[in-house]
């Protein structure tokens, strides 16, 4: 059935961003160190945070299906929204600047974070480097319609723009994590191991909704699949995540009832904090711990919050003695910068 996916996910052009697939390596410093090693629990971990180009990160799956579909359609912009510190909208402009598009980004003013770290450096720096057009929309501006709107604007003077949605989270963009579903099974099938808990950060919901489908497709329970949201509250993202994944298998050509949503729809909301982009102690100690016994990093919006998750779940025992844990990290490091004088207290300290 893992060809059965290759075959479907090729009927759909994408353009080359970073080479796949992802390695997936083991951490065993972290393991020791979190009290996953004297349970025999062994955790991997697969470097979607690395890329090559924009700095990397899990978007760029997304973008290689978005932007086949945008060439194939012959558009000369496009435009796409995300919080001022998002590493979607850094990863379009970074995208964009390789395929020769013009990117503007509509960034909502979403987390009341006011530093001149927040506000200038990390991704914003980055986004200006790349060369895209910025513009920010107030916290209670629609950012989509603003988006929608300058299409049009372009449409009307014989430009063809292509609008691109939060996270690349279209059905299309979700396909890149169907594609990381295959990687995901392959690795399996090459190393004689089973990952019966495969762990993400869920934001714009096309990271667990891509895995949900593809697993799905290729005969396997998305239920393997365990998210921490860090955007919405649990219920709207198990919700909204629940009709993505199934929209994505429909586009496969599978039939989106397979897709279970007390089953197959894993989300925990413990993890978020008070809102998202607000950090937690548990995140920034997760930052820490990680990157003291493997020299990895976190990012503090996604992949630290879904950690400290991780790291909650295996201390309370929720994963079994023996288990293989694969997380998927995420990317996103340019917003570690933007968090400075957070990161730099931690109670965490080194060995």
């Amino acid at each position: 059935m893992i060809s059965s996916l290759a075959s479907a996910l090729g009927k759909f052009p994408t353009v080359a961003l970073t080479r796949l697939s992802t390695p997936i390596t083991r951490v065993e410093r972290l393991e020791q160190a979190c009290g996953a090693q004297s349970r025999g629990i062994r955790i991997f971990v697969k470097r979607d945070d690395i890329g090559d180009i924009g700095s990397g990160g899990n978007k760029l799956r997304k973008l290689a299906f978005l932007l086949g579909q945008a060439q194939a359609e012959r558009a000369d912009t496009v435009i796409t929204v995300g919080g001022i510190q998002s590493n979607h909208a850094r990863l379009t402009a970074a995208a964009c600047a390789k395929l020769g598009i013009a990117c503007e980004l509509f960034l909502s003013d979403m987390v009341p974070i006011h530093v001149a770290e927040y506000r200038e450096s990390g991704n914003v720096l980055l986004d200006r480097i790349f060369g895209a057009t910025m513009t920010v929309v107030p916290s209670d501006g629609d950012v989509m319609a603003v988006a929608n709107a300058r299409a049009a604007e372009l449409a009307s003077t014989g430009r063809r723009a292509m609008v691109i949605p939060a996270g690349g989270s279209s059905p299309r963009g979700t396909l890149g994590y169907a594609q990381c579903a295959q990687e995901i099974l392959e690795f399996e099938a090459q190393n004689a191991t089973e990952f019966r808990h495969i762990v993400i950060p869920n934001g714009s919901h096309g990271t667990q909704a891509g895995l949900i489908a593809g697993l799905t497709f290729a005969g396997q329970r998305g239920a393997r699949v365990k998210a921490y949201s860090v955007l919405a509250d649990r219920d709207v993202t198990h919700a909204r995540t629940t009709v993505l994944a199934r929209n994505a298998l429909e586009l496969l050509g599978g039939n989106p009832a397979d897709v279970d949503e007390q089953v197959d729809v894993v989300v925990d909301g413990g993890y978020r904090g008070a809102a998202y982009g607000i950090p937690t102690q548990a995140m920034v100690d997760a930052v820490h711990l990680l990157a003291r016994t493997e020299g990895m990093l976190l990012d503090p919006v996604y992949s630290g919050k879904a950690f400290s998750g991780l790291l909650a779940d295996i201390a309370s025992d929720r994963i079994p003695a023996g288990a293989d844990v694969l997380f998927v990290a995420t990317g996103g490091v340019p917003g570690l910068f933007a968090y400075r004088d957070t990161l730099a207290q931690t109670r965490v300290t080194s060995d």
